[in-house]
């Protein structure tokens, strides 16, 4: 719980701090709450939430009502004005942070802009958001994660929710209490520059790892080290032509449906707090002005009821010019906008709302709703109890537990694509390693973007281990480790060469690659030395997305995918030298060439590798069956077996639309044994139910009779384990649940 002091007390001590600093004194209701007066309904911590809600709204002025919609960055507002606008909110944007840089200087920051809020007369706190996405990224000194396509290639949604419960501990040991995350975009197109925030290409993976948003939150928000969780981008950020970043998805309604809001619905059924709307558009129209995605799907079909945040700066982007206008601001706020992200215009946008109101052009009801939608969050949070950083977390930010927990996810993450000869693992002892590459040596490279600053860096910008130095601390002393960036220096009396290659640290706008996906020539003259030299090349390649490596793979022994891992390189040592085995398989489909993108699963193209894909070691199973020692042309398959009966739950949601539907099913192995290759079956309840397209299973139907086989990758089911597929269909008629599930014949509970 966090351990803040009371409302009460903290009103009177910012009272007498604004009061110390020549800002005049709010009204004595305020005045009373500071006198230890706690009386009004909605101070009282013993009411329902909906009761406080209702008796803060019946308080509070336009002016209050447009505070709570509104939010500035840190270095474009003052405390003096947090409590003069009655603002709700502040953030951090990419690399905005206090001046030193640590978990101390957050939480000091985070009270004083708190404190600005409870001086205000009602004593509504605020709630400071951030992009926490793969760890705290933004302070120096906390434990950096992979990114997602790393996370997801570990197909653990157990470890995310455990990552994303960390991750809650360091973000509230520095007050802020709201992460602008998890991304949950289905990415179609590897030359989008986010690619590496998304989980996959399916959208069953990503929603499985919509765990995280649990870890986030906790059990219940208000709960220890509860922080509010973010999904986004609403809608189909992932889905854009050629991969633009902010660009348009042109897509049918039921094609959206079917990739893009499945891992949305999935984080609406665990109780995601907010959702924060794309800078895309669909089919032309700008995400957010979309009345129809925003309050038809989101809020009416879905019955989300946190509430809708707008991207940085979002909605003046509607009219194609710069510069919020009243347009803009009534178009976005109708649309069911509850609070605009407006970093350094939150005045104008302050503006453009009461006008918009006095005209009548947005409702009082419409201001209600939105203001009840953050008020909720709020008190479920228990700031009003507790508003202050709870500074028992503080020491867990970059603690040595989270670092371990960073380190297995980076060992988990490692997909091993190619291994000549079983090259890998490499012997610790007596040994020869030659180690060359960029991102050998390179926190900055090995982390990517969002990480100290919005788009990377290079270099210590924060502490952690290299994947040189976890190479180094790999090896037994009889051993001799070696390193040059660049590959000079290399002899043939070296046993392997380990080249460290990939992308340099990018983010949202400068990451898209529409022309060439290949490496840079930097990395390709340090492969060539490599090579001259005669001595086995094992390549670990740094990257947010598959790159073109088909002309080179020929050179290389072994490949090992390492994503971005982090600041635990530690994790990428454990997979060479065999401490732990690879486990991950690919999250995306590796293409052939540039030209063939996008290349998703089942979509006919043949990739270089499979999504799926991912070899083992000698003396333990493959991920997936090897592929052969040219290129694969076609995904792996997997012998036919007789699938063992299993213990089994099974979850069922459904999203409608007009004449058609999508269900996402997830299937949970409840027995004490694992489970080698799986069928689900059950019966549509109405003729007229039919499968149209089905994803991560192999889909069959005979009458009203429906069956789905598992696939090569997702075959086995340990005792707790669970996989999500789905499918999209047709109805006529009524549309009803399926009553009872099967699993290799044996029947299943419900509720997974």
């Amino acid at each position: 719980m966090r351990t803040r002091s009371s409302a009460a007390l903290l009103a009177a001590v910012a009272l007498l701090t604004l009061l110390g600093a020549g800002i005049p004194a709010p009204p004595v209701v305020n005045a009373a709450a500071a006198a230890g007066a706690a009386a009004l309904p909605y101070q009282d911590p013993s009411l329902p939430v909906a009761t406080r809600v209702d008796d803060l709204l019946g308080r509070m002025s336009l002016d209050e009502k447009i505070g709570q919609m509104t939010q500035a960055e840190r270095a474009s507002v003052t405390p003096a004005e947090i409590t003069s606008y009655r603002l709700g909110s502040v953030l951090s944007g990419g690399g905005s942070a206090p001046t030193p840089n640590n978990a101390t200087s957050w939480a000091d920051m985070y009270d004083r802009f708190q404190n600005a809020a409870l001086a205000t007369p009602l004593g509504i706190p605020m709630i400071y958001g951030s992009d926490a996405v793969h760890g705290h990224n933004n302070v120096v000194g906390a434990t950096i994660f992979p990114h997602n396509i790393g996370l997801g290639a570990t197909r653990d949604p157990e470890l995310v929710r455990r990552i994303g419960r960390a991750t809650a501990e360091e973000v509230a040991g520095t007050g802020v209490d709201w992460t602008f995350a998890p991304c949950l975009c289905v990415a179609r197109n590897d030359r989008w520059g986010r690619t590496y925030e998304s989980f996959g290409e399916v959208p069953a993976l990503v929603s499985s790892m919509t765990t995280v948003i649990d870890g986030f939150q906790g059990e219940s928000l208000g709960g220890p080290a509860s922080v509010l969780a973010t999904a986004k981008h609403y809608l189909g950020d992932g889905g854009t032509t050629n991969g633009t970043d902010q660009g348009d998805t042109r897509l049918s309604e039921a094609e959206l449906r079917a990739v893009h809001l499945p891992p949305f619905a999935e984080a609406v059924r665990r109780n995601v707090g907010s959702v924060m709307i794309s800078y895309s558009s669909w089919n032309g129209q700008k995400l957010h002005g979309h009345d129809y995605l925003i309050n038809g799907v989101l809020k009416s079909e879905l019955g989300f009821d946190g509430f809708v945040v707008s991207d940085w700066n979002g909605i003046d982007q509607l009219d194609g010019a710069a510069g919020f206008t009243a347009a803009e601001v009534r178009q976005a706020v109708n649309a069911g906008i509850d609070m605009v992200m407006a970093p350094t215009g939150w005045r104008q946008f302050i503006g453009h709302l009461r006008a918009e109101v006095q005209a009548g052009r947005v409702s009082q009801a419409r201001i209600d709703d939105a203001n009840r939608r953050i008020l909720t969050k709020k008190f479920e949070l228990g700031l009003f109890e507790r508003p202050l950083a709870d500074r028992s977390y503080t020491s867990t930010v970059g603690s040595a537990a989270h670092r371990a927990l960073a380190r297995q996810a980076v060992s988990q993450s490692q997909v091993l694509l190619k291994n000549d000869g079983n090259i890998l693992p490499l012997a610790t002892a007596n040994n020869r390693i030659f180690v060359a590459g960029r991102s050998a040596d390179n926190i900055g490279y090995a982390s990517g973007g969002w990480t100290i600053s919005w788009q990377g860096g290079s270099g210590a910008i924060t502490p952690g281990t290299t994947i040189l130095q976890g190479i180094r601390n790999a090896v037994a002393s009889s051993s001799t480790v070696t390193y040059s960036a660049n590959g000079s220096g290399i002899d043939g009396s070296y046993r392997a060469a380990i080249a460290v290659i990939g992308e340099t640290p990018y983010a949202e706008g400068r990451g898209d690659r529409p022309s060439g996906m290949g490496l840079d020539p930097t990395d390709l003259a340090t492969l060539d030395r490599l090579r001259a030299s005669g001595v086995p090349v094992v390549v670990v390649l740094v990257s947010g997305r598959p790159l073109e490596i088909t002309a080179q793979l020929p050179d290389w022994r072994a490949l090992l995918a390492a994503w971005l891992p982090g600041t635990e390189g530690g994790g990428v040592a454990d997979v060479l030298f065999g401490v732990r085995p690879p486990t991950g398989r690919l999250p995306v489909s590796w293409m052939s060439s540039a030209s063939q993108q996008p290349v998703n699963d089942g979509d006919g193209k043949a990739p270089l590798f499979p999504y799926g894909f991912g070899l083992g070691y000698a003396g333990s199973p493959p991920a997936t069956p090897p592929p052969p020692t040219t290129p694969p042309t076609a995904p792996p398959t997997t012998p036919p077996s007789t699938p063992a009966a299993a213990a089994c739950q099974v979850g069922y949601a459904v999203t409608e639309w007009s004449g058609g539907f999508s269900a996402n099913i997830t299937i949970r192995n409840t027995g004490t044994s694992a489970v080698a290759g799986w069928t689900l079956g059950f019966t549509f309840p109405s003729s007229g139910q039919r499968v149209a397209q089905g994803w991560s299973a192999r889909w069959t139907q005979s009458g009203t009779a429906v069956t789905a086989t598992n696939e090569s990758w997702n075959a086995n089911l340990a005792p707790g384990a669970s996989v999500g597929i789905g499918f999209t269909g047709s109805h006529s008629g009524s549309n009803p649940a399926p009553t009872g599930f099967t699993l290799n014949g044996q029947p299943c509970t419900g509720d997974a």
